[in-house]
């Protein structure tokens, strides 16, 4: 695909609109998540939110995926599909979503307890969100990819959780999928130079069982081998020179 592209100051502020709009749907998602509830209406209320404030959801449509948001729940790790299922007491659910506005994308994703969690699960979505900002902290001019595997890769060994090799991060601006690839596991020093005006997807998904997937017969949904619980946490974040940028600031800017 060719070396990343690099934005500058206005495009990085277009992308903050962007991103923006996507935080505040993703706040509105998590507190919308309630037992009873259907994925397929989260989906609904998205689509909605994100049109009202000027954008379009970046992944209805996008190879053909048939929901404007992801919703993932329990072993399900990325990319589910919305439906009609209610959600129950207890579920984990991965929330994640993409916004294009004035033709700028941004994408990332939050994992809620849906109702009473059970201890360990509270401890896999704090696990991640900690992976998370560990990855943001990594992304600093002078970097590398393989700092920011290694700060997800490292975090989780502390956690007691495991993370998927295979699922990974990536640069985001014009298209939903730009270079580099960001995976959640590296070395120190490897990979790709982090560069002021680089723009990323960091996505720490971690599982409280093996680190292995299989892929469902719909083509997308991604679940855990062996039904093990999944986690998702996402922002985008742009490398300046005064350090990381978060651009989709869910939860609040203070939290990152």
């Amino acid at each position: 695909m060719g070396p990343p592209r690099l934005k500058d100051a206005a495009e990085i502020e277009a992308m903050a609109a962007s991103g923006a709009l996507l935080a505040d749907t993703l706040d509105l998602l998590a507190d919308a998540a309630a037992v009873g509830v259907s994925t397929a209406e989260l989906d609904d209320l998205a689509r909605e939110h994100v049109r009202a404030g000027g954008g379009q959801p970046a992944f209805l449509g996008y190879r053909a995926f048939p929901g404007s948001i992801c919703a993932s729940p329990n072993d399900l790790v990325v990319h589910g599909i919305p439906g009609p299922r209610p959600l129950a007491d207890g579920d984990v659910l991965s929330l994640d979503v993409g916004v294009t506005l004035d033709g700028w994308v941004t994408d990332a994703a939050r994992t809620v307890v849906v109702g009473e969690g059970r201890t360990e699960d509270l401890h896999l979505v704090a696990a991640a969100e900690h992976a998370l900002r560990d990855a943001i902290a990594a992304c600093r001019p002078g970097g590398t990819i393989g700092d920011v595997g290694a700060a997800v890769q490292g975090r989780a060994a502390r956690e007691g959780v495991g993370v998927f090799p295979t699922l990974i991060g990536h640069g985001v601006g014009r298209s939903l999928h730009e270079e580099p690839q960001v995976p959640n596991v590296g070395r120190p020093g490897d990979g790709p130079a982090l560069r002021p005006g680089l723009v990323v997807a960091v996505e720490p998904m971690l599982t409280l069982g093996r680190p292995a997937i299989r892929l469902a017969p719909d083509g997308w949904s991604v679940f855990t081998v062996d039904g093990a619980r999944a986690t998702h946490a996402e922002v985008t974040v742009a490398v300046t020179d005064d350090g990381p940028r978060v651009l989709t600031p869910w939860g609040g800017p203070d939290r990152w």
